[in-house]
C-alpha cells in the first residue's frame, strides 16, 4: 500500500528504526520489530545509514520482513550522494521484488571520507529518477527551521517545491523542538502551494550526548524550556529519559490540536520509549 493514502481517512502514526553497525546484531532489529507492532503503525520507515551497499541490503531485508512478516507497511531509505543510476535502478528492482512500494528519497550525508558520485546532486534529482522508473510511493524530507546548507528559508521553501514538483507524494520533517518552527513552515509552504501531507518528526530525547550531536548535525534550535530541562536531569539518566519523554508528549498533544496530518517518532529502536509515548497519544490520534 502507498502511504500517502492512509492521510485521506487518518491521522497517521508512523515509527522510524533503522538498522544495527553490526552484522551480529542484526537479529535484535527484529525483536525491536515485534515489539513496536503492538502498537499499530500506519508503517514504519527503515533508515540506510552510513554504511554504503552493505548497509542498503540490510535496510531492504528490515523493510522486507516488516511489511511480508510482520504485516506492516514500510518504507525504505535511499541516500543518493553516493550511487549511481545503475545503482538506484538495481535498487528499485529489489525493492519492487519486495513488495516494497514507499521510498524516502534523501540526498543524503556528505562524506569526506567518501568520494560522492555525480549523477544525483540534489534528493529532487533522485525523486524524478524514482518516479520515471517506478510506481512507487516517494517520500521527501523538510526542514522546519530550514536546511543546514541552505542560504536561507525562502531558498529552502524553493527547493522543497522542487521536490514536490519532481514527484513527492508526502513529506516528513526534520525533528524540531519547538512547534513554532512547524507552524510557521507550515503557513509558508502553503503560500508556495505545496499541497502534499506532512508528517511532523518527533525525536524524544533521552540524554545530552543524543542531542548535542543532534544540535551539530541538524543545527536545530533549542528552547529555553527544553534547555532548562537539560540541565536540571542531565546527570540522573531515568529522570532525563522520563522528562525527554514528556517533553515530546506535550508537543505531539500540541501538535494533534492544531490538526497536523501525522506524527513520524524517531524511536532510535527504543520500544520503550515509543510505548509510553504511544499509550499517552493513541486516543488524540483516533478523535
Amino acid at each position: 500500500m502507498k502511504t500517502s493514502e492512509i492521510f485521506k481517512t487518518k491521522k497517521v502514526l508512523s515509527l522510524e528504526i533503522f538498522p544495527p553497525k553490526r552484522t551480529a546484531e542484526v537479529s535484535t532489529i527484529y525483536n525491536t520489530v515485534n515489539e513496536l507492532k503492538g502498537l499499530a503503525p500506519d508503517f514504519i520507515s527503515v533508515t540506510y545509514g552510513a554504511g554504503g551497499n552493505e548497509n542498503n541490503t540490510e535496510t531492504l531485508n528490515i523493510a522486507s520482513a516488516i511489511k511480508n512478516t510482520y504485516g506492516i507497511e514500510s518504507v525504505a531509505h535511499l541516500p543518493c550522494i553516493n550511487l549511481t543510476k545503475r545503482d538506484v535502478l538495481k535498487m528499485l528492482d529489489d525493492f519492487r521484488k519486495a513488495g516494497i512500494e514507499n521510498i524516502l528519497a534523501l540526498r543524503g550525508d556528505i562524506n569526506p571520507d567518501v568520494i560522492s558520485q555525480k549523477e544525483f546532486k540534489y534528493a529532487s534529482d533522485l525523486i524524478s529518477f524514482i518516479k520515471d522508473n517506478g510506481d512507487f510511493n516517494i517520500i521527501g524530507a523538510c526542514y522546519p527551521e530550514g536546511h543546514i546548507e541552505s542560504m536561507n528559508i525562502v531558498d529552502d521553501i524553493r527547493n522543497l517545491k522542487t521536490k514536490v514538483d519532481a514527484g513527492a507524494n508526502q513529506l516528513i520533517t526534520q525533528l524540531f523542538f519547538n512547534n513554532d518552527y512547524f507552524y510557521s513552515f507550515r503557513e509558508r509552504i502553503a503560500i508556495a502551494g505545496i499541497d502534499v501531507p506532512i508528517e511532523a518528526g518527533i525525536m524524544p530525547v533521552v540524554n545530552k550526548k543524543q542531542i548535542e550531536r543532534m544540535v551539530t548535525l541538524c543545527g536545530v534550535n533549542l528552547p529555553k524550556k527544553f534547555l532548562s530541562m537539560m540541565e536540571r536531569y542531565e546527570n540522573c539518566p531515568e529522570a532525563m529519559r522520563d522528562a525527554g519523554i514528556a517533553y515530546a508528549i506535550d508537543q505531539i498533544v500540541d501538535l494533534i490540536t492544531q490538526g497536523v496530518d501525522g506524527i513520524h517518532l524517531y524511536t532510535m529502536n527504543n520500544p520503550y520509549i515509543a510505548h509510553r509515548i504511544y499509550t499517552a497519544i493513541n486516543t488524540l490520534l483516533a478523535a
